[in-house]
């Protein structure tokens, strides 16, 4: 593509750098306006500028991809509700075989449920069950969170659902669900399990020394925060009463009338002109006890029907998904059938969508189409695609190295939207069968690429934030510490995962 007008290049070079800057830091102090209002300038200014028309401004936003995120939000949010992670947390530490297996669990958890359920979801909920595991065992959580935040990133690059970037290559260079997933998981797996390695023995210092235990006084077992702990103790036995006749004495009006309790002539004659025995005069009749056993009943098997229900409809979604139906339908159809089955207002549960990250992709995508329109990319790709050829091996690792820097600096989602249809044309020169592999690459490695710094990925930044806000659990993971696992296990794991894809 020729290079645009200079001051077309000029603008929408400036518009783009705007919102770069905004994305990669939404708080600059000029100008602390976040990622979401970053991306909307960056778009109007393409359009003020000229460099691209409304029209083509509107049509840039891709409504599959964003279809494809608002379904599998919410069936996220219908997920959480039915307990699916709280389930899922519970294997963390379910006969655990000490702190090294307890790493092992995190990672292959944290990859499975990234790779249904997205990353940036999966370490939003189980950072803070993380951290409880870390401070039951008396064990540090940094390398825990490394492991969570790690492990998401690899194992959200299985499916074309595990995280946003996935999404556009998914639609973008039409490849199947299963397709995807059978190009792509077995290098996951391997990477989960070559990471896992080396956060044990990067860690092992912190894995195998506890930190100090925390005793009562008395050496008792002190429960845990989220345990309801109760101390069959005499004093706190409860007590029943055998009658409230004996327990007390009632008057039978305000006028000094005798007390029941006082006088047991007077009770007598009630229980024989009643004809029934002390016991009976008492005894709840036998239909309220069975309606009192029926709504019991149904309030124990509703939640359970309810759980059920969500658990199918997200299987049905993934078989659709496996069996080729479109994506984008699927997962709404999907959302739309929990928003019935929940049969009440879906309001609370549309509100947990984070709408800012749908509006973040609309700004994203019409400021690329104004940065490609000046042909500024095209001039790049052009000096780089002689030592970028994908049917060599300098060349799939020129692609890789290009890809990780790219998804540092500018993120992975843009990244994927600048080179994706590019290297797809550069592989279809060679040979297509090469087209869906080059989609694939650009997949894992904008993924794995994400494990360099903290600020490498969504998922990363949500473990840091939400581990230092956890309430008694707080624990600050530094930019350096985890740059210290990123670098190294970014590049193995990124390195093995290329020889693996097909």
């Amino acid at each position: 593509m020729a290079m645009a007008p200079l001051v077309k290049v000029v603008l929408g070079t400036f518009a783009f750098a705007v919102f770069l800057v905004l994305a990669v830091f939404p708080a600059v102090p000029f100008l602390p306006i976040g990622r979401t209002a970053g991306s909307l300038l960056g778009a109007i200014l393409m359009v003020i500028f000229q460099v691209i028309s409304p029209s083509q401004a509107y049509a840039s936003i891709d409504l599959s991809i964003l279809g494809l995120l608002f379904g599998t939000i919410v069936v996220g949010v219908y997920l959480e509700r039915a307990d699916a992670f709280m389930y899922l947390s519970k294997l963390l530490s379910w006969k655990s075989l000490g702190a090294k297996d307890l790493v092992c669990r995190v990672c292959l958890l944290s990859a499975i449920s990234s790779a249904f359920f997205t990353n940036d979801t999966s370490c939003m909920i189980l950072t803070e069950f993380v951290l409880k595991v870390a401070k039951q065992h008396n064990l540090s959580p940094r390398p825990f969170l490394v492991a969570l935040a790690s492990s998401s990133n690899i194992g959200s690059s299985a499916t074309p659902i595990g995280n946003p970037q996935n999404l556009v290559v998914a639609v973008n260079g039409q490849i199947p669900f299963l397709t995807f997933f059978v190009g792509i998981a077995p290098a996951a797996l391997v990477g989960v399990f070559v990471n896992a390695v080396g956060i044990i023995c990067m860690y092992r210092r912190e894995l195998s020394s506890h930190l100090k235990e925390e005793e009562d006084a008395n050496g008792e077992v002190v429960a845990d925060d989220d345990t309801s702990f109760y101390r069959f103790l005499p004093a706190t036995l409860p007590h029943f009463p055998r009658s409230s006749f004996q327990e007390r004495s009632f008057m039978l009006d305000m006028q000094g009338s005798p007390s029941i309790h006082g006088n047991s002539t007077y009770f007598n004659t009630l229980r024989y002109r009643s004809g029934a025995s002390e016991t009976d005069m008492f005894r709840v009749p036998s239909i309220m006890l069975e309606s009192a056993g029926n709504s019991s009943a149904c309030s124990k098997w509703k939640p359970i029907l309810w759980k059920s229900c969500v658990y199918l409809v997200t299987l049905g979604m993934l078989i659709a998904l496996v069996m080729g139906v479109n994506m984008s339908w699927a997962a709404i159809t999907a959302a739309v059938a929990l928003m019935v089955l929940d049969f009440k207002d879906a309001q609370p549960c549309l509100e947990k969508v984070s709408y800012s990250l749908l509006i973040l992709f609309c700004g994203m995508f019409m400021t690329i189409e104004g940065f490609n329109k000046t042909g500024f990319p095209s001039c790049l790709w052009e000096f780089v695609e002689p030592f970028a050829q994908i049917n060599h091996a300098s060349g799939i690792a020129v692609l890789a190295v290009l890809i990780v820097i790219l998804s540092n600096v500018v993120s992975n989602v843009p990244t994927v939207l600048l080179l994706g249809a590019r290297m797809a044309a550069s592989a279809a020169c060679i040979s297509p069968d090469y087209v869906r592999k080059s989609w694939l690459i650009l997949a894992w490695v904008s993924a794995v690429a994400g494990n360099l710094s903290l600020l490498g990925s969504a998922a990363n930044m949500i473990v840091c934030e939400q581990a230092s806000r956890a309430p008694d659990l707080g624990y600050n993971l530094s930019f350096w510490s985890h740059l210290k696992f990123g670098v190294p296990s970014t590049i193995i794991v990124t390195a093995i995962g290329l020889t693996i894809i097909r």
